[in-house]
């Protein structure tokens, strides 16, 4: 049964956490509910720790255009699933080599390879994604790898009205956001399997 929990108790557990060996942590949530800014602020507030965003592993837009997707960025088929499985494998085995993996650039609205460098130091990933958790038979083999899930509950209104403020300015933004970005907050919040803890990002 998940645990229910605020920012101050989840960095007190994870701070507990037993680091004879690298730990890694699933944070799940619908687009906009905070698991970035949540990631980042325990990151802050934790030593030896590093951010593994799922953000990174989407496919290059000239992919999703040969597979008309373009529309759909950002739903579960627009992410190279496969290649972070293989990453999180690779950051669980810590070969005591730094590993370098891709960040998501939201001005670019592209991946970057290599953006960011996680040393054999660091003990415990944040590894924050929409999909993390999903109940689906291409994005459950992703669970063996984490050490504790966390799923960032959100009220789907105020969700919504910030992804309205993200696309804010953009002649296709309120589209984006009905068509494609609603759609796939709900299928977060409706088709995730259980996490050890929630947290109400409110």
């Amino acid at each position: 049964m998940s645990e229910r929990t605020d920012r101050a108790g989840l960095l007190s557990w994870l701070g507990a956490l037993p680091s004879e060996k690298r730990r890694i942590v699933a944070i799940a949530g619908a687009p906009a509910s905070g698991k970035s800014t949540l990631a980042e602020w325990l990151n802050q507030n934790l030593s030896a720790s590093a951010i593994l965003p799922m953000d990174g592993f989407h496919y290059d837009d000239a992919v999703l255009d040969a597979w008309g997707l373009r529309q759909r960025k950002g739903a579960p088929p627009t992410f190279d699933v496969d290649g972070l499985g293989h990453m999180l494998s690779r950051l669980v085995a810590n070969d005591g080599r730094d590993v370098a993996v891709p960040v998501f650039d939201r001005k670019l609205e592209i991946s970057r390879a290599g953006a960011r460098i996680i040393g054999p130091d660091v003990r415990l990933i944040l590894c924050e994604g929409n999909y993390l958790l999903l109940d689906d038979p291409a994005w459950r083999p992703l669970s063996q790898h984490f050490d504790l899930t966390v799923m960032v509950e959100g009220d789907l209104a105020e969700i919504e009205a910030r992804l309205q403020q993200r696309w804010l300015g953009q002649p296709d933004g309120p589209e984006k956001v009905r068509l494609n970005d609603l759609p796939n907050a709900r299928l977060v919040i409706q088709n995730s399997l259980p996490a050890d803890v929630i947290l109400s990002n409110r």
